[in-house]
């Protein structure tokens, strides 16, 4: 196995690439492949790489260090075994077959078509194979749009992949306390990247549970600001009627009970940042009061004879619909411009499946750590590892109602009660952690590897997702439900009983949808002159979202 320390150094990103012969050749030898075999291996991935194609992310491994770890695949007939393909971490790195011992070098033969549809075929291979919990063992063919919503491989019960889909490009440049390297995390932090020297406000728009308040920081942290002050007030907590005095602070005895000045969340974080926490839950008076403050740069603390101006750099973060709740009249719609300034969307956990190795690792390690046992997951025996696969392969089957939130209380959870056991205990608890309405039939304990020859017992099978499959959504269907709901995605999604990143495919891949990206000049102005200049109605004309057209609009230079 490479060691961690050198597999960490740089190398081109991407897994698999045009290998030289020799090394081509060398692999080939060892999985037991024939030399005409290895021509397989010297794939030039250039060319599919510059679109969304096939990749496997590592989940679970035996060495903790490998969870994350990618393999871009070539077209074509792949091997997939103990040595083949090569997987490099996402930041680069030594590229390195999985290296398990327990995993046969006899390969399953992974068929990717032109159109990034994959076929696993485990016939005469001693791995056994076990898709989205369901053992195979004839040739399964797996559609492009069942590889782009990710599915689950065991081997042998002793790695666990995520089949998915990557685009171009390779990892963001910095990690700025965020774990994972999905495309979608990586887009937040190039967006953190991009607006964090600035002073405009901040809107971040996310689920419950899904990370805000730690982009927020993140945003503070990679800003001219950070160092200074660094506020948080949750909105939804603040009584209109103590919302003037909890913002702005107030003067001695500026009414009954004020014994002393109060200084506001704006003056406690002049010259840094306040993060507006639930800012869609802002009573309207109070919408009313952050709306000057905005607009004026002033404050005025209850009771005090004068204003004063603040140097205050606001960051929002809202899991509601604002637009929809400016079009009813429950948010004020300077506001909401006013506060999206720039805005950073943050994926949901089930859009960001490759992550979820990542993050359980990193929550059990934390969680050790705060039991005063760091070691044990680095330490652990690699035949019976601490975190077992089977654990591992049913996480990644889950939706997550809850988020990064619910995934690291279930990771607190499982290690303690684990507490003294050589490994994590999950069979018997996690029925109770993830109800069955979330995570279906609950698991058998799953059996450990045996020392000297694959594991028998595959993972248990995991929940059907409750989302439904893109091939289930025909474009009529979907045309219809765009139209109902304004093109906005967010309710179409809902709507469908489909996930954004699924409904972002299906967009994409229909030729009934029009994108707002693709409207000329001539059309915008056409739909514009016949809506008597109103964006929203000529988006409708246009059959495309408002939002979408006006970010159309300002790169025509019409906005």
């Amino acid at each position: 196995m490479i060691p961690a320390d050198r597999r960490a150094g740089r190398f081109p990103a991407g897994g698999v690439g045009r290998l030289p012969l020799g090394t081509a050749r060398r692999g080939a030898q060892n999985a037991g492949m024939s030399e005409e075999s290895t021509l397989e291996l010297s794939v030039d991935v250039r060319a599919v790489t510059a679109r969304r194609w096939p990749a496997m992310t590592v989940l679970a491994h035996a060495d903790a260090g490998r969870v994350g770890d990618r393999a871009r695949l070539g077209s074509g007939r792949m091997a997939l075994s103990r040595q083949l393909p090569l997987f490099t971490a996402p930041r680069g790195g030594i590229p390195s077959g999985l290296e398990d011992r327990f995993v046969s070098r006899q390969p399953v033969h992974l068929d990717v078509d032109e159109a990034g549809g994959v076929t696993i075929d485990p016939s005469g291979s001693r791995i056994e194979v076990a898709v989205d919990g369901a053992t195979i063992e004839a040739p399964l063919p797996l559609s492009p749009a069942r590889v782009e919503a990710g599915v689950v491989l065991s081997l042998s019960g002793r790695v666990v992949l995520l089949l998915h889909t990557l685009g171009p490009g390779g990892a963001a440049p910095d990690a700025l306390g965020l774990v994972g390297h999905s495309e979608g995390i990586d887009r937040v932090r190039r967006d953190i990247l991009q607006v964090a020297d600035l002073d405009v406000p901040v809107l971040i728009r996310g689920e419950s549970g899904a990370g805000k308040e730690l982009v927020a920081r993140a945003v503070h942290e990679a800003s001219r600001r950070a160092g200074r002050p660094y506020e948080v007030v949750n909105m939804a907590a603040v009584p209109a009627s103590l919302a003037a005095s909890e913002l702005f602070g107030h003067a001695r005895g500026a009414f009954s009970g004020a014994e002393r000045r109060h200084a506001g969340f704006f003056e406690r974080a002049d010259g840094g940042t306040l993060f507006l926490d639930e800012v869609g839950d802002t009573p309207a008076d109070v919408q009313a009061l952050l709306l000057r403050v905005l607009e004026t740069g002033e404050v005025q603390a209850v009771g005090a004879p004068r204003v004063q101006s603040v140097d205050v750099r606001l960051v929002a973060a809202t899991d509601a619909d604002l637009e929809g709740a400016a079009a009813s009249g429950d948010f004020r719609v300077p506001l909401l411009h006013r506060l999206a300034g720039f805005q950073i969307r943050i994926p949901a956990l089930r859009e960001r499946r490759d992550d979820i190795g990542r993050l359980f690792y990193h929550f059990v390690k934390a969680e050790l750590a705060a039991l005063g046992e760091p070691d044990r997951l680095s330490a652990n025996d690699a035949r019976d590892p601490f975190v077992p696969p089977a654990l591992v392969a049913v996480l990644a089957a889950h939706p997550w109602p809850g988020n990064v939130r619910q995934l690291r209380n279930v990771a607190r959870q499982l290690v303690i009660a684990s507490r003294g056991a050589p490994r994590l205990e999950w069979a018997d608890l996690l029925p109770s952690i993830l109800p069955a309405a979330e995570a279906g039939p609950s698991a058998p304990t799953p059996r450990p590897a045996p020392a000297v020859a694959p594991a028998t017992a595959p993972p248990p099978r995991a929940a059907a997702p409750r989302y439904r499959a893109p091939d289930d959504v025909g474009e009529d269907e979907l045309l219809e439900a765009l139209r109902a709901h304004g093109f906005r995605l967010a309710p179409t999604a809902e709507a469908l009983n489909v996930s954004r990143t699924t409904l972002y495919a299906l967009v994409e891949q229909s030729s009934k949808v029009r994108k707002a990206a693709d409207l000329s000049f001539a059309e915008v102005a056409e739909a514009l002159a016949e809506a008597g200049g109103d964006p929203k109605r000529a988006a409708a004309r246009l059959e495309v979202s408002a939002h979408a057209l006006k970010i159309r609009m300002n790169a025509l230079g019409m906005g």
